[in-house]
C-alpha cells in the first residue's frame, strides 16, 4: 500500500528536502505541495492525501485553521504536524482541529516516516517534547486515576476509539449502536471525567493505557 502525503510548508527548500528525504521510503509518495493554509485545502480536496504533513506557521491561513477545515471536510485525511513550535497551545490546539501527530522539525528523517505509517494506519504519534508538553500539568490532581473504574465497558470502547480518531458515525457502525447512543456516551465520559475536548480525552486514554502515544 502507497502512502499518498501532501507536504504543507511555506519553505520551497523546506519542501524540496522533506521530497528528497520521502522519496526513498518505497511507500510513501509525495503527491502534492502546498506553500499556505488555503493552498493545503484546496489540495487536500483535489488530491485525496492519505497524509497531510503539516508547518502550522503560514501565510494566508495559520495551520491549525487549515487542519480544521481539511478535517472538516474529508475526515479520513490525517494530519502530521511538522513545526518549530513547541508550546502546549500550539499542540492542544492541533489536536483539537483533528491532528493525529505533533513532530518537531529537527525530528531525525526516520522518525518523521515513522510517524507517517504510524497516523497513516490510524494511531496516534507524538514526539517526546509534545507528549511532555501535554502531559505536564495533567496530573491526577486535575483528574483523578481511581475515576477511570468508573467507566462502563461501552464507555472505556468509546473512550478508546474516539482517542484513536474515529469519528462518532465511524465509532456507531463498528460497535452496532445508534450515532445517538455514542453521543450519549461521550457525555457521559466527559461528565464522569470531568473533561471537555477530544485532546483531553486522547491523553487521558494513553495516561490509562487504552491507547499508545508514540
Amino acid at each position: 500500500m502507497i502512502i499518498k502525503v501532501l507536504l504543507v510548508d511555506d519553505h520551497k527548500i523546506m519542501r524540496d528536502g522533506l521530497v528528497s528525504l520521502l522519496n526513498d521510503a518505497k511507500d510513501i509518495d509525495v503527491v502534492a505541495e502546498a506553500s499556505g493554509g488555503g493552498e493545503a485545502v484546496e489540495k487536500s480536496l483535489a488530491h485525496a492525501p492519505d497524509v497531510v504533513v503539516m508547518d502550522l506557521n503560514l501565510p494566508d491561513m495559520g495551520g491549525i485553521e487549515a487542519i480544521r477545515r481539511i478535517v472538516a471536510k474529508n475526515p479520513r485525511i490525517r494530519i502530521l504536524v511538522l513545526s518549530m513550535l513547541m508550546d502546549r497551545n500550539c499542540v492542544l490546539e492541533s489536536l483539537e482541529a483533528g491532528a493525529r501527530g505533533y513532530l518537531a522539525k529537527d525530528c531525525a528523517a526516520e522518525e518523521l516516516v515513522e510517524a507517517i505509517r504510524t497516523v497513516y494506519a490510524g494511531n496516534p504519534y507524538f514526539c517526546d517534547d509534545a507528549t511532555e508538553i501535554m502531559i505536564k500539568g495533567f496530573t491526577p490532581g486535575s483528574v483523578s486515576e481511581r475515576i477511570a473504574p468508573t467507566l462502563t465497558k461501552r464507555e472505556l470502547e468509546v473512550l478508546k476509539l474516539t482517542a484513536e480518531g474515529e469519528s462518532t458515525k465511524e465509532i456507531a457502525f463498528e460497535l452496532g449502536v445508534s450515532i445517538k447512543m455514542i453521543e450519549i456516551h461521550r457525555m457521559n465520559i466527559r461528565r464522569k471525567l470531568g473533561l471537555k475536548s477530544i485532546a483531553q480525552l486522547t491523553i487521558y486514554a494513553a495516561r490509562i493505557g487504552l491507547i499508545s502515544i508514540e
